[in-house]
């Protein structure tokens, strides 16, 4: 009995990668992510955060 329930056990591991409908659920769950970030990034006080962190960088003496 547990010598059965191994091996199916083992052939469900054999399933590797992902299917189409997993592709496109995570394709469409990574374009959500990056439209969000883009909406953050975008934003008043974040862009301006980013403008005077790059700013401050450019401005370093050596």
């Amino acid at each position: 009995m547990f010598g059965r329930w191994w091996a199916r056990v083992r052939a469900a591991g054999t399933d590797r990668g992902m299917s189409t409908a997993e592709y496109a659920v995570g394709t469409l769950a990574a374009c959500a992510f990056a439209a969000v970030l883009y909406k953050v990034v975008t934003s008043g006080p974040v862009a301006a955060a980013l403008r005077a962190l790059v700013q401050r960088a450019l401005d370093v003496q050596f």
